[in-house]
C-alpha cells in the first residue's frame, strides 16, 4: 500500500476558496445569472489594443528578443517608471514629493501576489492583522495559511471605522501589540461593500499607526485595486501619498480591473527596506513576473491606450452600476426592510437584510435564488475566519460580469426569491 504524503502545516492551514461553489454553480447552470462573480465584463476587454500592442513588441527582432528573454525579479525597469509616473499623476504630485523612485516599485504576478509576498516578508504564525469587517475574503486566506491571528473591525459605507480601530488598539495587551504586523485595508471602492475609506480616516489610519510603531514598525497594507474605476466623486489620495517619508505604507495596484485581468500583472509602491526581501522571496516564486506581458503594457500605457480605455470603462460600469441600482429600487420594496449601499465606484453592491433572513449557504434564499436562476455571494463569506459575531444577513452583489439586460433580469430573479423566504416569516 503507498503511504500518504506528509503535508505541511501550512498546506493543512490553507482551505478551499468559498467562492469555489459558485463557480461550480454557473458552470453546472447556464441559464443562471451571476451577480456573484467578482470578474470583469467581457465585452470591454481590450482585445484589440493588446493585439497591437503585442504586434508592436514583436515588430523589430531586437524589441521582440528582449521581450521574449527572461526579465528582471522587480520587473522591467522602464515599466516601472511609467507606473510611477502614472501614479504620480493620479496623485497630482512629483515623485520627489512622494520619497519615490522607481526603485520603489516591484512588478508582481496579479495584485493578489503581493498581498502574498508582503504577508511572507513580516508575518510569522500567530502574529497579528487587523482587518475591516466585512473585506476582501481571497486575503482572508493567505492570513489563514500564514496562521495570522485576524483581529476585525466593523466598517461601514466610508469603509473602516477608524474610531473603533483606535479603540481596539488602546485594548490591546502589550504582548499582542508587539506582534501587531499589519493593518489590511482596500481604499477605494472596497470588495466587498463597495465602500472608500474618507480622507479623514486615511489620516486617522495613518496617525494611528505611527503613534503605535514603537518597537517596530506596523505597515498599513493599502489594496487600491479598484481605484481607477470611479464614477462619481472626488480621486481621493492614497494612504500611501500621505506616507510621505515612505516609511509606513505598502500600496498594492494592478492591471487586472482598469485593463485585463488575464495579463495577471500588478505592482506596488513599497517602503525601501521593504524591497530586498520581496524581492528575495519573489525571486524563489518566480524569477520575476512575464516579460512578454510586461513590454506589451509598457507600449499600452506609453500609446495612451491604455487611459483611454479606462475612460470607456468606467463610462460602461458607470451605466451597469445604474441600472442594478434601479432594478433594485424598482423590485425591493421599502417595506421589506433590506437596505442597500451606493458604491461610488468598482463593481459591488452591498445589500443588508432583516436579521431573522438568513442569506448564507445554509439558509433558505440561498437555495430559493438558484431556483430562480440568480446567484449572489453571501455576506458572511467576507468576515475573517474565526471571528465571533459573524453575520448572516448580508450579501454581495457584482454588477462586473453580467450584461447589462441580465442585471435588470437577476434583480428580478433575487427579489422573487426574497419575496418568497420573507412570507414565511
Amino acid at each position: 500500500m503507498t503511504p500518504p504524503i506528509r503535508f505541511s502545516q501550512l498546506s493543512h492551514r490553507t482551505g478551499d476558496p468559498p467562492i469555489s461553489y459558485f463557480m461550480q454553480q454557473a458552470v453546472e447552470n447556464p441559464n443562471l445569472i451571476s451577480l456573484a462573480a467578482g470578474l470583469v465584463d467581457m465585452e470591454t476587454l481590450p482585445t484589440e489594443e493588446m493585439r497591437q500592442a503585442l504586434l508592436s513588441v514583436l515588430a523589430q527582432p531586437e524589441s521582440a528578443q528582449s521581450a521574449l528573454q527572461y526579465g528582471t525579479t522587480p520587473g522591467l525597469a522602464a515599466l516601472r517608471q511609467a507606473l510611477l509616473e502614472h501614479f504620480c499623476r493620479l496623485e497630482q504630485q512629483r515623485p520627489q514629493d512622494l520619497r519615490l523612485t522607481a526603485d520603489d516599485v516591484v512588478i508582481t504576478t496579479g495584485s493578489q501576489q503581493l498581498l502574498y509576498l508582503v504577508s511572507e516578508a513580516v508575518l510569522d504564525p500567530g502574529d497579528l492583522v487587523v482587518t475591516a469587517a466585512p473585506s476582501y475574503f481571497v486575503y482572508h486566506g493567505v492570513l489563514q495559511a500564514r496562521g495570522a491571528r485576524v483581529l476585525a473591525v466593523r466598517g461601514d459605507e466610508n469603509g473602516l471605522d477608524t474610531m473603533a480601530l483606535e479603540q481596539l488598539l488602546a485594548r490591546l495587551p502589550a504582548e499582542d501589540l508587539r506582534r501587531l504586523k499589519l493593518i489590511y485595508v482596500v481604499s477605494y471602492f472596497e470588495n466587498p461593500t463597495g465602500a472608500t475609506l474618507t480622507l479623514e480616516r486615511r489620516r486617522h489610519l495613518l496617525e494611528l499607526v505611527r503613534s503605535y510603531s514603537r518597537e517596530h514598525r506596523i505597515l498599513i497594507l493599502e489594496d487600491a485595486a479598484y481605484r481607477e474605476l470611479r464614477y462619481e466623486g472626488d480621486d481621493l489620495p492614497s494612504i500611501k501619498s500621505l506616507d510621505r517619508d515612505n516609511q509606513f505604507v505598502v500600496l498594492a495596484m494592478t492591471f487586472s480591473k482598469p485593463w485585463a485581468p488575464g495579463v495577471k500583472t500588478g505592482y506596488g509602491f513599497l517602503p525601501r527596506d521593504l524591497v530586498q526581501p520581496i524581492l528575495r522571496i519573489k525571486g524563489n516564486h518566480d524569477f520575476g513576473s512575464a516579460n512578454l506581458v510586461q513590454h506589451a503594457l509598457l507600449h499600452s500605457l506609453r500609446s495612451g491606450a491604455y487611459s483611454r480605455h479606462v475612460q470607456q470603462l468606467v463610462q460602461h460600469y458607470r451605466r451597469k452600476r445604474d441600472e442594478l441600482l434601479r432594478a433594485l429600487a424598482e423590485f425591493v420594496p421599502d417595506s421589506w426592510g433590506i437596505r442597500w449601499w451606493h458604491p461610488k465606484g468598482g463593481l459591488y453592491v452591498w445589500l443588508v437584510c432583516p436579521k431573522d433572513l438568513n442569506t448564507g449557504p445554509g439558509g433558505p434564499l440561498l437555495r430559493r435564488a438558484i431556483d430562480e436562476g440568480v446567484l449572489y455571494v453571501p455576506g458572511e463569506f467576507c468576515y475573517p475566519p474565526g471571528i465571533s459575531s459573524v453575520p448572516h444577513h448580508e450579501m454581495r452583489l457584482s454588477f462586473g460580469l453580467a450584461r447589462l439586460d441580465e442585471l435588470r433580469e437577476g434583480v428580478r430573479r433575487l427579489a422573487r426569491a426574497l419575496a418568497a423566504c420573507l412570507a414565511t416569516k
